[in-house]
């Protein structure tokens, strides 16, 4: 064999060697592959099962907490003003805001005041004016006007707040006539031969070329809360929900909140489970309005001899402390032990018997005791009703009498809260009025009837209540 033929087939056997070498690593690539994409394919069904799973846990825990959830729905509106009463602004309304109106000064109790000042902003939007921003009375006299103490609007109720609100419907401005040069006074009339169709009459008076074109109109006589009655219930409800406490006091309210719904978690909890689940541990407290003083005892008997006398109807006004008590312990589905925060005046805080004789689920504080004292006591008597108003009304359950203007405004605004998914009896804002008895001997359950065309049921009670 020549050398030529020889490296010939040397060169061959190399290069048959080296072709049967790349197979092998083709083919063990290959496999390796193959096991890679396998491994891959195993990763992809395992994160895939998770997903699965967490999704399912997902879905059972929103089904088990969906009962909760919907009481934190309700619980958003006991506290935030209504969106769905926007409804009840009519846009186009034309409040102008280069025309006023001016008011007396706003006097008696909290609820005679709100009252007065919504009448007074519907008057003005009659009018297609703005109202100048109205004095309250800080202090409580019913004939000494001249003790009267002034409270600016905005040193109780938020005045951007208002006007944001109620932006269309009605407004208030924080100037008053004094600003002003051009001012047209009008006398209120009074007495009985002063109806409610010649208050009407002189309304649309004041709407005509020669006394709107002044720039405020200056209503001068009796005050607002004793002017006739114009305006259904739902325009009082739309101005209620604009009045919003100023900051300070929303938080004052906080507090007096926090603690009650501290006392209301049941016991050997352990806080870490409440953080991690807040949707299973939702404090309630029950609140109570009670009207056991010895001035309202005799008002309200009076009350009842009057009527009596008139028109031959027993009205039920007056309740005693121990039938408030059993009332209260009646309600069907209290939930067992039970908070008890008993709104009352500043003169029953002495009285030690006040918070004996409640049933044994039944947990009372007064101011006194639930440690609340010194955050009452650095405000007027006006602030004071006020907070406790708003404790009253974020109540999960509520509990008053039907001819106290206090108890009647607190069930208005929890009736427009309510959720409207649901009817009256199912509410979770339940309203109750003790003075009547409902069933089983508990109170009987309360909402306001809000196509009432006037206010009167609601500034001086009534013994027609019922779960709307």
């Amino acid at each position: 064999m020549s050398r030529f033929q020889f490296n010939k087939t040397k060169t061959s056997c190399r290069t048959n060697a080296a072709k049967t070498k790349t197979k092998e690593e083709e083919r063990s690539w290959s496999w390796s592959s193959c096991a890679e994409n396998t491994a891959g394919f195993m990763k992809v069904m395992m994160v895939s099962r998770w997903v699965l799973l967490l999704f399912s846990c997902l879905l059972l825990y929103s089904l088990l907490t969906l009962p909760q959830l919907r009481s934190i729905r309700c619980a958003y509106h006991q506290w935030a003003p209504d969106p769905i009463s926007s409804r009840l602004i009519v846009t186009g309304a034309g409040v102008r805001d280069d025309k006023f109106l001016e008011v007396p000064q706003i006097v008696w109790g909290l609820n005679n005041q709100k009252i007065a000042l919504a009448r007074a902003a519907l008057t003005a939007r009659k009018l297609k004016r703005t109202l100048l921003m109205p004095n309250l009375s800080a202090s409580l006299f019913y004939k000494e006007t001249d003790l009267l103490e002034p409270l600016g609007f905005d040193h109780l109720f938020s005045l951007d707040r208002f006007n944001s609100l109620c932006n269309g419907f009605v407004r208030i401005s924080s100037m008053n006539s004094g600003n002003f040069s051009d001012v047209f006074v009008v006398g209120k009339g009074s007495g009985r031969r002063w109806t409610a169709e010649r208050d009407m009459a002189q309304l649309e008076q004041c709407k005509t070329p020669d006394i709107d074109r002044h720039t405020v109109i200056k209503l001068q006589g009796k005050h607002p809360f004793l002017w006739h009655d114009h305006w259904p219930v739902l325009d009082y409800a739309r101005v209620f929900e604009c009045l919003v406490l100023v900051n300070n006091l929303s938080a004052e309210v906080s507090r007096v909140v926090s603690k009650l719904k501290s006392l209301s978690f049941p016991a050997g909890i352990d806080q870490n489970k409440i953080r991690m689940s807040p949707f299973l541990f939702q404090p309630k407290y029950v609140a109570v309005h009670m009207r056991i003083e010895k001035d309202w005892m005799i008002h309200c008997k009076k009350l009842e001899m009057r009527s009596r006398a008139r028109n031959g109807k027993n009205l039920r006004i007056c309740s005693s402390k121990e039938e408030i008590m059993k009332r209260v312990a009646n309600i069907p589905g209290l939930e067992k032990p039970s908070v008890v925060y008993l709104a009352v005046a500043d003169d029953l805080l002495e009285d030690k018997t006040l918070l004996e004789g409640w049933s044994g689920f039944l947990a009372p504080y007064e101011k006194k005791k639930l440690g609340v004292l010194d955050i009452y006591s650095k405000y007027p008597y006006l602030i004071q009703s006020a907070i406790d108003y708003e404790v009253c009304l974020q109540a999960d359950t509520f509990v008053g009498n039907s001819f106290s203007t206090f108890s009647s405004l607190i069930v208005l605004q929890r009736t427009m809260r309510m959720n409207r998914g649901r009817d009256c009896e199912g509410s979770t804002m339940a309203s109750y009025a003790y003075n009547i008895e409902g069933s089983v001997g508990g109170p009987k359950r309360w909402a306001t009837n809000m196509s009432d065309l006037s206010l009167d049921a609601i500034s001086y009670g009534s013994n027609e209540v019922s779960c709307m």
